[in-house]
Parts: structure tokens; C-alpha cells; sequence
């Protein structure tokens, strides 16, 4: 199966999401490469790296799941290297 490399960048503008975005990504983490949070207090935010190796359709899926949380914003960049195969 074809899979991608990604970053998606999270923005929490309501710590409540917390549980329900640890949650899911949980249930991605055989995909997840790298996580990184970073608290902004003086905004009363966080934000949020993911790096993923896996399929166009699931980085999508996690992307689209995470959006959906109420004071949760998402954006997902894809890397330009090709696709690769050799993964099954």
C-alpha cells in the first residue's frame, strides 16, 4: 500500500478537547512517527505537530476527525517524495 508522509498542525483553542484528541490519536499511533506540544499560555492555546507515515486515506481520515472536535483546527501538509510501495 502506497503511503505519504504528512505533518498535521492541530490548533486547541479549548483544553476540554484534550481527552477526545489523546483519544484518537491513540488510535492512529501505528501511523504516528512524531508528536510534539507545545502549551501557549499567554493565548490560552495549544499547538499541536503530527508527523505521519501512511495512506493518503488515512491522514485524511485522522485530519478529519481531529477538525471536527469543537475549538479544534486542523491543516495537513503532504512531503513531495514519491509514494512509497516498499511498505505493505
Amino acid at each position: 500500500m502506497e503511503t505519504r508522509i504528512a505533518l498535521i498542525g492541530i490548533i486547541v483553542e479549548d483544553g476540554q478537547a484534550a481527552e477526545k484528541i489523546n483519544r484518537i490519536l491513540h488510535d492512529y499511533s501505528r501511523c504516528i512517527i512524531g508528536r510534539m506540544g507545545l502549551p501557549y499560555r499567554e493565548r490560552e492555546i495549544s499547538i499541536i505537530s503530527i508527523v505521519m507515515d501512511a495512506p493518503n486515506e488515512t491522514i485524511s481520515a485522522l485530519s478529519g476527525k481531529l477538525g471536527m472536535i469543537p475549538g479544534v483546527s486542523t491543516k495537513t501538509l503532504y512531503s513531495k517524495l514519491p509514494k512509497d510501495e516498499s511498505r505493505k
